[in-house]
């Protein structure tokens, strides 16, 4: 079977990782999306949201799931019997960093690749921190998200109302 793991922290899900996701659905046998908890990045939606948010969204592809994880990336490779990593690649300022990651990995794991699509060009603009830079700041995102996105960020980014700046 040929799987590919496409990681990341989806801190929210946008079209752009859709399109990855589903365009890596008909290229593989079996998509495993792994969202990553990234603690350090301290990440606005919970991992259990990120999680809940890409299971509902890929709903109808029938060869994509998705995990949690915290650990080493190659590790969840080997654990879910997989090869490839796939990443998005949005513009050249992606390329160095994404590079170093790739060399890293096969320094750590040399049975494993790494594969980068572009994305769609009506994608290729959207980043989750420009879409929650806008949600954040009470701004329109359903053009870069999926509705039960914008949904959690709505919630998420709800003015308190006990807070003083809202009263």
């Amino acid at each position: 079977m040929n799987i590919v793991v496409y990681p990341g922290t989806f801190d929210p899900i946008t079209h752009g990782h859709y399109d990855l996701i589903e365009r890596a659905a008909r290229m593989f046998d079996k998509v495993v999306v792994a969202v990553a908890a990234s603690p350090r990045k301290q990440p606005a939606l919970s991992l259990e949201t990120r999680v809940a948010l890409i299971e509902e969204i890929i709903a109808d592809l029938d060869n994509v799931t998705v995990v949690g994880f915290s650990g080493l990336l190659t590790q969840l490779l080997d654990q879910q019997g997989a090869r490839i990593i796939l990443r998005g690649l949005r513009a050249v300022s992606d390329f160095e960093y994404e590079l170093q990651l790739a060399n890293m990995n096969r320094a750590q794991a040399p049975h494993i690749e790494s594969l980068f699509l572009t994305p769609a060009i009506e994608n290729s603009y959207i980043s989750s921190t420009i879409v929650r830079e806008i949600a954040r700041l009470g701004g329109d995102v359903s053009k870069l998200v999926h509705p039960c996105v914008v949904d959690a960020l709505s919630r998420h980014f709800a003015p308190d109302p006990s807070s003083p700046e809202t009263q």
